[in-house]
């Protein structure tokens, strides 16, 4: 039996236990900093397996972290079980049919990421066991990684100083390692406050908040035309101050998150944005007032972590379709729109896109890039990447083109094709892993290029000392 065929075996031997986890965490569909269920869950799955589980890790009310082992080197998996608003679905449909009107659900597909994180540190853990090797397994539950960055809270409080390699994964439509860089973000509430009034009768007593935030918002789109093509800045109002035009609006509030290639590019857009929301409390003659809720790095990857993940994949290979896989997967692509076909399908080339038309899903593995991607969104992930090698895959728990935070994610998270793909990852990760525990020269090298990546650049956590998680 080789190697992968060892990883593989461990990890299909609980495959029912997994997929319970995965659906059950799916049915939970907790939001950032309150996935009290799920976290609860896998800190349960991690002692009934030995791991010794610390909760409550970084002031994070739903993050923990399970360990087995002692020593040196010490591996982590990264977990992440938190659900998107809005997103409701009932399983099993192919049509957006909501179990809750604007309920919660996976539409990132967090609860197959979790449990697929939690498989690969239980192989890995059973791996050293059997063939006696040294050092230490960890799993970290992490909470709020879609707002609130709760990676972030617990690198700012040095979880990860004593950790020697980390492994991480994410759903998708394709097969590869995430061999990319991100934008780092900032994200903060901007509140408002003015003076009520009748609007009619003494308009000239008031003074609106919500005229302030409208002000905000316009300067704001100025501001896009003057900073950095891969800078972004998005925002949501949270509380327009009322439903009454009659009275002036004494109170207004919106959340922003501002993005940039690099920690210290990304604090001086902020910087400019809260000066625009000066700017328009002082037209107003309101109070401004900003806190920031989360934040977090550019991602840092890592080439000699990922080659080798990337030939593992490629080795194992993407897992074999049931005919009611193939069934339900074509009825996903035939709800997406047309617009999203034909983006997805301008990645890929000629042959690649033969195989979409026979089975709209991408089972083969894309190599290890040769450069640096860029993505334009944020993880906390990055914060991780900043004190520690970081590997990480996607893998296609997902129809082709699929795209992330849409129903069709949500009613694809408890397919066995998905929870097959998730433990795709697993392996991958546990196979990478457990190369690295058994040759330190790859994690030598991996611990090298770090270094030089960040060259003399020190890990700051964008959230402020003072910034508490909050809690729900």
């Amino acid at each position: 039996m080789t190697f992968t065929d060892e990883i593989k075996c461990i990890i299909n031997e609980k495959r029912r236990t997994y997929q319970a986890l995965s659906e059950q965490v799916w049915d939970y569909a907790e939001m950032h900093f309150g996935e009290v269920k799920s976290a609860e869950l896998l800190s349960q799955a991690l002692a009934n397996e030995g791991f010794t589980v610390t909760r409550g890790v970084a002031g994070l009310k739903t993050g923990f972290i399970g360990s087995y082992g002692s020593g040196k080197p010490v591996i982590a998996f990264l977990g992440e079980f938190d659900a998107l608003a809005g997103l409701s679905q009932k399983k099993d449909r192919t049509v957006h049919d909501p179990i809750v009107a604007n309920g919660n659900g996976h539409g990132c597909g967090h609860n197959l990421l979790g449990v697929g994180s939690l498989a690969a540190a239980f192989a890995a853990k059973e791996y050293m066991i059997k063939h006696q090797l040294k050092g230490t397994v960890r799993y970290y539950g992490c909470p709020a990684e879609e707002s609130g960055n709760g990676k972030a809270y617990m690198a700012r409080e040095g979880c990860f100083n004593d950790v020697d390699a980390a492994f991480s994964w994410h759903p998708h439509s394709c097969n590869a390692v995430q061999h990319l860089s991100s934008n780092a973000v900032i994200e903060a509430r901007f509140t408002f406050k003015g003076v009520s009034a009748h609007a009619a009768a003494l308009p000239e007593l008031g003074r609106s908040a919500l005229d302030a935030l409208e002000l905000m918002n316009v300067g704001v789109n100025y501001l896009r035309e003057h900073m950095a093509d891969k800078a972004r800045i998005h925002y949501a109002v949270t509380n327009s101050g009322g439903v009454s035009p009659n009275v002036v609006q004494s109170i207004a509030e919106e959340r922003f998150l501002v993005r940039s290639p690099k920690p210290d590019e990304v604090k001086k857009l902020f910087e400019r944005v809260v000066n625009v929301a000066k700017g328009a409390a002082l037209m107003t003659d309101t109070k401004m007032s900003v806190q920031i809720e989360g934040g977090c790095c550019n991602l840092i990857p890592n080439t000699a972590l990922h080659k080798v993940m990337a030939a593992f994949m490629e080795e194992i290979g993407y897992p074999k379709l049931s005919v009611k896989d193939e069934a339900f997967i074509k009825a996903i692509y035939a709800s997406l729109g047309e617009p999203e076909k034909t983006f997805a399908m301008k990645q890929l080339n000629a042959q690649q896109k033969d195989k979409i038309g026979q089975a709209p899903l991408a089972d083969w593995v894309f190599p290890c890039p040769e450069h640096d991607l860029f993505m334009e969104g944020s993880t906390d992930v990055s914060d991780v990447s900043w004190n520690v090698p970081t590997a990480q895959c996607v893998t296609a728990t997902w129809a082709f083109a699929t795209v992330p935070h849409t129903w069709q994610v949500v009613a694809q998270g408890t397919q066995d094709y998905a929870l097959n793909a998730a433990l795709f990852a697993a392996e991958a990760m546990a196979c990478t892993a457990l190369k690295a525990v058994q040759d330190p020269d790859l994690l030598k090298e991996a611990k090298r290029e770090l270094k030089e990546r960040l060259a003399g650049d020190v890990y700051e956590c964008l959230i402020p000392s003072n910034v508490t998680p909050p809690t729900f």
